[in-house]
This record gives C-alpha cells, structure tokens and sequence, in this order.
C-alpha cells in the first residue's frame, strides 16, 4: 500500500496517531494542573516504564495540557552527560521570558530573572547569565549548594507565576541519569515549593529503577510524587492502535493479524508503531492479514535490529554484552543475581560492579531485590539473534 499514507509512527517520542489506554493518567494530570493553577497543594506525578512503554509521549502530552491552561513551561531531557544544571537554566530562562512577555506586573518575573542570573553564575554559566540581561540577586540561588540555589529559584519562579495569576510546569525527561545530588535537588526544591503552595509543578518520567532512586536521595519522596507504572497496552487498547489509524485511512485489518501483531508487539506502543508501519508497507491492499504480517517480520525484525536495539548494543563493553547474553539464555526475565552468576559460571559477587553498570546505563533495572531484568522488552531475543552462542 501506499507508504506515504502509512499512518504510522516508528520514532522515538513521536506522537502515536491514536493515543489509546492512557486516559485515567490524562485526567489524573489534569487534575494535578488545575489544582496547582488555584494554588492547592497537590502530589506531582512521575511515571516510569521500560523503554518503549510511551513515557516520552505521555510526558509531551502533560506539556501539552499545561501550555492549554495557559502554564509557562520549561521542558528539559536528562541524559548521563553532566550538562543538566545548564539544560533546566536554559529552559527556566524561556519559561521566565514567556511569563515576562504577558506581565502585567513585573516586580516578581524580574526578580526570578535576577535569582536565575545568581545560579547560573553561581554554576559557571557564564555565557547564560550574560544573555539575560539582568543583575544578579544578591543572596538568593548564590550559594553554589545545588539543592539550596535550585530551591531558592524554585520559589522565585513560583512567586512570578503566582503574581501573575498563571502556573509554570517543570518537565523531565529520563530521571534516572540524574546524580544523587541532583535528583535530591529537586525533591527539596519540590518540597519547598509544596510547604509554600506556590504554583509550580514537576513533571517527570524514568525508567523503573526511578522510585528506588527517588527514596536513595531523599527519604520523603514518596510523600511528593506518585510513581504510576506505564506498562504495555491492554490486549484490546493495543489492537484499537493498530485498526484505528488504519481505518482512518479506508483499510480495514483482519482480527488474526491484529491479535498477531498484539503477540508479536505484547502491546508495548513502540514496537506496536514499528510492526504496523513495516506491515502497512508490505500490504498489497486492504485488508491487512495474517499473512502480511508474517511476509513483514524479516524486514521489521532487520530494522528494529538496527535501530532501536542496536543503538542501545553498540554502547556496551563486551563484558557488559556477555552478561546481558547471559541474562537472555535464561528468557525475558527478571532473573536472580544468582542465575545469571550459573550461566556465566562466576561467584555471583563478582558481578556486582557489572550490574551496578549496566544499571547506571539504563540497560536493566532490579524490581526486587536480587533480581535483574531488562528496561528494554523483547531485548533478550534480541541477544540470542545477535550472539547466537554464549
């Protein structure tokens, strides 16, 4: 069929043509919004899933709410460099110009501007606190103590927006590369600005290892946030994201290849994107069947290989790939420390700096103690296509 139509959308983070099985967390966050609008007090939400699972897409979706509310947002994406501290200044400074520019008052957004002037100095931001053109607020965010300096301009934010009648939204993306010290940072800044009811909110979305490393940092955190578990689709909400884009389009999908594709994809919202579009494209024409589906595997198969798990092999050790392929000689997981130590015929404490590696590159996570499973689904097959053998 027609590749141009393909309705289909095989990028990471791309909005899916049919957001389906996410409806509660929609209105849950807008909930949250509109009671931080009033300057209610209010848990902020971060929910975490494995890769794949539309974290990404949910957490563009929250910012899309926010922005409708008529929220200032600053939208920032961690990542394992350390250039954190400079991406939220960044973003905090757009956000502090989008209040500035509907001001009606301008005593509080001028005074953030000048607490953001005093981290970004206070942080080596040089660059940054020559563009924005405001001196610097003596005694406030100065202190180059990271939860201190984050939570005075936390307030300052709060206080502009509170002035202004509106609320700002602070979104992060893939939590789980913030150090200790910085994820602490927030949740004390998050605390403060709760203890005053300042309309401010925090946004953001991780891996599973996410709660854990929220309660290493800072013991109340739980208290702060709620930590929703964004797993796979339903069987029937996945099967509704495959038929109807599909039917948007005037094509019709038989119920054996869509229950296939639900087999094939176990309703993950990436890999239901990446399967659809290879299908639509090696359709001949409507309706899609079973046996489209299967003519599509090698080729899917071959560009999920190459793309998606590829990107996430290439950047392992091979110790690191050794362990992983010990990992899928035991299946999908999650596995014991112990287990895995058997396949590789090791101690199993000989392992430890292996896995608390594998951990920090976000390539599996412990949903208990002494197991260890994949945040990427269907890695496993994966390894056994790539390292036939042990």
């Amino acid at each position: 069929m027609d590749p141009i139509r393909n309705p289909y959308s095989p990028n990471a983070g791309a909005p899916p043509p049919a957001l389906v099985g996410r409806d509660a967390l929609l209105d849950a966050f807008d909930v949250a919004l509109r009671r931080t609008q009033a300057g209610r007090s209010q848990k902020s939400m971060l929910p975490t899933g494995l890769r794949g699972s539309g974290k990404t897409v949910l957490l563009n979706r929250f910012v899309e709410q926010a922005r409708a509310l008529g929220f200032a947002v600053a939208q920032i994406e961690a990542s394992e460099s350390e250039t954190f501290v400079a991406a939220l200044a960044n973003e905090v400074r757009s956000a502090l110009y989008e209040l500035s520019a509907r001001a009606k008052i301008r005593g509080a957004v001028t005074r953030a501007l000048g607490v953001l002037k005093s981290f970004t100095l206070s942080f080596g931001l040089h660059e940054l606190a020559v563009r924005l053109g405001v001196d610097a607020q003596a005694g406030a965010a100065d202190s180059g103590v990271l939860d201190t300096d984050l939570t005075a301009l936390f307030v300052a934010i709060g206080e502009a927006a509170r002035e202004e009648q509106t609320a700002t939204l602070v979104a992060i993306d893939e939590l789980q590369y913030l150090s200790e010290e910085q994820l602490a940072a927030i949740i004390v800044a998050v605390h403060r600005v709760t203890q005053l009811a300042l309309p401010l909110l925090v946004v953001g979305t991780g891996l599973p290892q996410l709660p854990a490393l929220a309660g290493n940092a800072k013991s109340y955190a739980e208290r702060l946030f709620d930590f929703p578990n964004i797993g796979p689709l339903a069987k029937e909400d996945a099967i509704e994201a495959i038929r109807q884009p599909a039917r948007a389009e005037g094509v019709e999908v038989e119920r054996a290849a869509l229950e296939r594709l639900y087999e094939i994809t176990q309703g993950y919202p990436y890999f239901i994107q990446e399967w659809a579009y290879g299908v639509w494209n090696t359709a001949p024409k409507s309706p899609i069947t079973l046996t489209d589906v299967t003519r599509a595997e090698p080729e899917v198969l071959a560009r999920l290989d190459e793309s998606f798990f590829r990107v996430r092999y290439d950047r392992l050790t091979p110790r690191e790939k050794r362990y992983l392929r010990a990992m899928a000689e035991l299946g999908p997981g999650p596995h014991r420390s112990g287990d895995i130590a058997t396949i590789l015929d090791v101690k199993v404490e000989t392992l430890s700096p292996l896995r608390s590696g594998l951990i920090k590159k976000g390539m599996i996570y412990s949903p208990q103690h002494g197991d260890t499973a994949f945040t990427v689904p269907l890695f496993d097959a994966f390894m056994r296509r790539t390292v036939p053998t042990l």
